[in-house]
C-alpha cells in the first residue's frame, strides 16, 4: 500500500468513517501541550495514533480509569553500561514503560571501532524498544590512553545514512574543542545541523562559550546547580543524570522552572542491570522527581516530549492525532506503576512482562576481544620511587574524582595498599593489541579489606583494571577476567570467589537478566567479605575516564583531567 493510501484509510478512520484497529477507552489522556487530562478515547490505526474523542475499534481496551501517557525517552544512555545486549535490555525496558533511547556507542566502538558501531545497530532491530544511535565522537576519548580503535571525521560521516543514527555523541574531549583541534572539529562540522551532544564538567566562562560556538548542545555532566545554571543561560540542553554511580536528581532538579522546562531532560547514562531490575528506568527517575517536588506532567514532558525535540524523533513524545503510538497506561502518576506499553500501536508488555520474543543475536565480531600480555606477580609490583604519591579519591554519588597527596606507603621498598588510610592498589593494563603495558597508582575511598576487584568494563578505552589490596590477588583476578574473554571478577589470594562473564566486547554479558543478576548477587556477597562500598565495580569502572575531573589512571599512567596532561605517581 503506498504512502498515498495508507494516509486515506488513516483520514477515514480519524473522521470516523472507519472503525480503528485499536481504540483504548475509559482512560485519563495526559495532555502535555496543554497540561490537561481529558477523559477521551484515543483511535489508534496503523501504528499512528489517529483521533482523540469518540471512536469505534475493530478492538477495544477499557483502561478504567487510569492514565495514559507517551512512551518515555531516555536522551543519553549507554547500551554497554548496562551490561546487556540490546534485546535483553529491551526485554527489561518495556514493562518499564521506554519506547525510545538515544544511545551513545562508543563504548564498544572504543573496543571494535565502525564494526562495533554496526554490531550494535544489527543487534537492535526488531525490538519492543525504538534504539536511536548518535555517532561515537571520541574514540579514543583522549591521547592519553590506548583504545581498540581510532575513529576519524571520515570514518563516521559513512554512518549518516543509517536512519537511527541521529547525530554526533557526547563530545568529551572539550580541551580540544576549546583549543580548536583540527581533529576534533572535523567531526562537529560533519554533523553540523544535526544533534551535538556535549560532556564538559565544570567548564565555565569564555572556555563554555568556546564548546558552544564551535556546536555542542546539551550536557549531562553536570553536578552542580551554579554549573547547570550557567550552561542553561548559555543556551544548553541540560540532561539531569540519575544513573547507579551518579545521582545529580537531587541538587539540579530546581533549575527545573516553567521558563527553562523546556530545555530539560532527565536521563540515565549508566545503570546497571540490578539497578534496572529492581528500581526501573525512567519509571524510577520519574517517581524521584515527583518525589522531591516536580509536577508529574513537567516530569513527562521531560522525558517524553522534550527528548523527542531535542533530537528531531518527529511526531513521538505525546498522545496526539499522527503521533506515534507509543504509549504507556500507568496506574497513577505518583508511582508511575507501569500496566501496560503499546509501542506503535501493538502491546508489547502488560504486568511487568515482556510479551515480545526479543530474540536479535548479538554478532559474533564483539567476541574473543581480550588480547592480554603476560601476566605475572611482576605486572603488579611497583617500586616506591618517592615519598610522596598521587591518590585518586573517590567522591559518592560522583563520577568526579579528588586529587589527593599522601604519604608513600611501602614495603622494603615496594608500593603497597595501605587499610588504615583506606588506600589500594590499583592497576590498568592495555588489552587490545597484547602489548603488557601497564599503569599504576593507588584510589581512596573503594572500601577494601583485602582481596582484589578486576573488570574488562574500564571507561572509556575498556583497558583491564584491577584494584587490590596484594599482588597475588590482583594477579588472581585479572587472569580470570582474560580466560572469561571479559568480565567481573572477585578474588582473594588464589582463589576466584565470583565472576560475571562478558564476552561481548568485553562489556555485556549473552545471558538473560535473572542469570546475569544472579552472578551480581553473587559477586556483591564475595566483594562483601573484603569491601564496603554497596557497588565497587562501578566506580572501578570509571577511575580510568580521563575526561571526567580530576585524577584519574589509564593504561599510560595518571591523568591530571584540569590540566589534562600526564602526571607522575610519585613526588618528592
Amino acid at each position: 500500500m503506498d504512502e498515498r493510501r495508507i494516509m486515506q484509510e488513516r483520514l477515514r478512520v480519524a473522521r470516523g468513517e472507519t472503525p480503528a484497529e485499536l481504540v483504548l477507552r475509559g482512560g485519563r489522556v495526559v495532555n502535555l501541550f496543554s497540561g490537561e487530562v481529558e477523559e477521551v478515547d484515543v483511535a489508534v490505526h496503523d501504528g499512528v495514533v489517529v483521533g482523540l474523542g469518540t471512536y469505534q475499534g475493530r478492538k477495544r481496551v477499557d483502561l478504567k480509569g487510569a492514565y495514559l501517557v507517551p512512551g518515555f525517552i531516555d536522551g543519553h544512555l549507554h547500551v554497554e553500561s548496562t551490561l546487556l545486549g540490546p534485546a535483553q535490555l529491551a526485554r527489561v525496558l518495556a514493562p518499564r514503560g521506554t519506547s525510545a533511547l538515544v544511545a551513545d556507542p562508543h563504548e564498544i566502538a572504543n573496543v571494535l571501532g565502525l564494526a562495533g558501531v554496526r554490531a550494535m545497530l544489527a543487534a537492535s532491530q526488531d525490538l519492543p524498544v525504538s534504539f536511536f544511535f548518535n555517532a561515537p565522537s571520541c574514540v579514543p576519548a583522549t591521547h592519553l590512553e590506548t583504545a581498540g580503535a581510532r575513529l576519524e571525521a571520515a570514518d563516521l560521516v559513512g554512518l549518516l545514512d543509517h536512519p537511527r543514527l541521529l547525530g554526533l555523541a557526547e563530545v568529551m574531549n572539550f580541551p580540544g574543542v576549546v583549543a580548536g583541534d583540527p581533529g576534533v572539529l572535523a567531526k562537529v562540522l560533519a554533523f553540523a545541523g544535526r544533534p551535538i551532544d556535549g560532556h564538559a564538567p565544570l567548564l565555565s566562562g569564555p572556555a563554555l562559550n568556546a564548546y558552544l560556538a564551535a556546536g555542542p548542545e546539551s550536557d549531562h555532566e553536570c553536578t552542580l546547580a551554579a554549573e547547570a545554571a550557567e550552561k542553561l543561560r548559555r543556551g544548553m540542553w541540560l540532561m539531569i543524570r540519575e544513573g547507579t554511580s551518579a545521582h545529580n536528581l537531587a541538587d539540579l532538579l530546581p533549575l527545573v522552572t516553567p521558563a527553562s522546562e523546556r530545555r530539560c531532560l532527565l536521563v540515565s547514562d549508566d545503570r546497571h542491570p540490578d539497578t534496572l531490575a529492581h528500581h526501573g528506568h525512567l519509571d524510577d527517575i520519574l517517581r524521584l522527581a515527583v518525589a522531591q517536588g516536580l509536577t508529574p506532567l513537567t516530569a513527562l514532558r521531560l522525558v517524553t516530549l522534550n527528548p523527542a525535540r531535542r533530537f528531531g524523533l518527529a511526531r513521538r513524545g505525546a498522545v496526539a492525532p499522527g503521533w506515534t503510538a507509543d504509549l504507556v497506561v500507568l496506574d497513577d502518576l505518583k508511582d508511575f506503576r507501569v500496566l501496560s506499553t503499546y509501542q506503535a500501536g501493538r502491546l508489547v508488555a502488560a504486568e511487568g512482562q515482556c510479551l515480545h520474543p526479543c530474540a536479535t543475536p548479538f554478532p559474533d565480531v564483539a567476541r574473543g576481544t581480550m588480547r592480554l600480555g603476560p601476566l605475572s606477580l611482576d605486572s603488579f609490583r611497583v617500586p616506591a620511587a618517592g615519598p610522596r604519591v598521587r591518590v585518586i579519591g573517590l567522591v559518592p554519588g560522583q563520577l568526579i574524582t579528588e586529587h589527593l597527596i599522601e604519604t608513600t606507603p611501602q614495603v622494603d621498598g615496594w608500593l603497597t595498599a595501605d587499610l588504615s588510610r583506606g588506600l589500594a592498589r590499583l592497576t590498568v593494563i592495555e588489552r587490545h593489541t597484547g602489548s603488557g603495558h601497564a599503569a599504576h597508582g593507588l584510589v581512596k575511598g573503594l572500601g577494601l579489606k583485602g582481596g582484589a576487584l578486576a573488570s574488562s568494563v574500564a571507561h572509556d578505552s575498556h583497558n583491564l583494571v584491577v584494584a587490590g589490596m596484594d599482588e597475588r590477588s590482583m594477579l588472581t583476578a585479572a587472569a580470570r577476567v582474560r580466560e572469561l574473554g571479559g568480565g567481573l571478577v572477585a578474588a582473594l589470594g588464589e582463589r576466584v570467589l565470583a565472576e560475571l562473564p562478558l564476552p561481548l566486547a568485553g562489556l555485556m554479558s549473552d545471558w538473560e537478566l535473572p542469570q546475569v543478576l544472579a552472578a551480581l548477587e553473587k559477586l556483591r556477597a564475595a566483594s562483601d567479605v573484603f569491601c564496603s562500598h554497596p557497588e565497587p565495580f562501578m566506580p572501578l569502572s570509571f577511575v580510568c575516564l580521563p575526561v571526567i575531573p580530576h585524577l584519574k589512571l589509564t593504561d599510560q599512567g595518571l591523568v591530571d583531567v584540569d590540566a589534562f596532561a600526564p602526571v607522575e605517581l610519585f613526588l618528592p
